[in-house]
């Protein structure tokens, strides 16, 4: 479909993901609608910051919402075209705690979620998924035909969930499916809880940061305006009624280079406080994003040093608001 004049729901709006996705459509010409709970995971006013300037915006809605409540989900408009799921528990060290709590927001939310959809006849359903299902799998590139998953924390198991989930119904109810895997997602606005938002920060304050294993471990880290252009093309999406596609960068960086680069933009060499590996981290992530490509066009083309330029611009900035 094209965006022109749609209106799209995105649950998790406020968030750093979200927020960036928001923007973007605005600039095509829909309406969006924003439901977020503001979860306290994070400083809540970080995400009202990620909103403010769109709030006077007359085709932007912001609803403080849960995507647990049904009655808040069924009072949404009846003409929304396209319903983009961002929303859930973050993180996976935390999901090994709380692994109940997890199951709850993003198992049954997406479910909501769907349980919705079907009600209000909307057919396009585009799910936030991510690299963590793949697990262990030394077989990279990861590929999307790489059926047999086997996640090893409680996070990725609830985004395997929400695939399947979605896959029921798209066959049942018609609703046309799109789950995307990202990538380790980086930039402006990144969470405050996420490696390379955190190593900036101690960075900057002369602080240790602390560096899980020998440094070896790889990502494939993933620009944010890279991946709302994959989101963008999976809400036009209109080939297929269920698809798991990946959206990454097709390159890895190892934790020893991402502090380095870090180190090189900021000017600042980092104080290392080395520690063991954590329980549900993974050696490494690598996407095959060649299905993406032939699907809807993706095509990554953020470089790792470009995107961490762009971060510490706006980390800058954001030093001085906060001051």
């Amino acid at each position: 479909m094209t965006l022109n004049n749609q209106k799209i729901l995105i649950t998790g709006g406020a968030g750093f993901i979200g927020s960036h996705l928001a923007d973007h459509l605005l600039s095509l010409n829909c309406s969006v609608i924003v439901l977020d709970n503001l979860e306290a995971f994070y400083d809540p006013a970080i995400k009202r910051r990620n909103i403010a300037h769109n709030l006077d915006n007359p085709n932007y809605q912001f609803i403080e919402g849960d995507i647990l409540d049904m009655d808040t989900l069924m009072g949404l408009d009846d003409d929304i075209t396209a319903i983009v799921h961002l929303a859930a528990k973050a993180g996976v060290r935390p999901s090994i705690a709380n692994p109940v709590a997890y199951q709850e927001s993003n198992v049954k939310g997406t479910q909501n979620m769907l349980e919705m959809a079907r009600a209000k006849g909307i057919t396009q359903f585009v799910f936030a998924s991510s690299s963590s299902v793949y697990g262990i799998n030394p077989d990279v590139p990861w590929k999307e035909s790489n059926y047999v998953l086997q996640p090893i924390s409680p996070y990725a198991s609830t985004k395997v969930s929400g695939e399947l989930l979605g896959h029921v119904y798209s066959h049942l109810y018609d609703i046309r499916f799109i789950g995307l895997r990202f990538f380790t997602v980086y930039g402006p606005r990144q969470r405050p809880d996420l490696a390379i938002h955190k190593f900036a920060r101690k960075i900057l304050a002369g602080e240790e940061i602390p560096v899980f294993g020998d440094g070896t471990t790889r990502r494939d880290y993933t620009f944010v305006a890279d991946i709302v252009q994959g989101i963008t093309a999976a809400i036009q999406y209109d080939k297929s009624q269920y698809e798991v596609v990946n959206v990454g960068n097709c390159d890895t960086v190892s934790l020893s280079d991402m502090i380095s680069t870090i180190e090189q933009v900021f000017g600042i060499e980092a104080k290392i406080n080395r520690l063991p590996m954590q329980p549900g981290d993974v050696p490494q992530t690598f996407a095959d994003v060649s299905k993406a490509g032939e699907l809807f066009g993706y095509k990554p083309s953020t470089s790792f040093k470009k995107g961490i330029e762009a971060f510490h611009q706006w980390i800058t900035a954001e030093q001085v608001v906060e001051a």
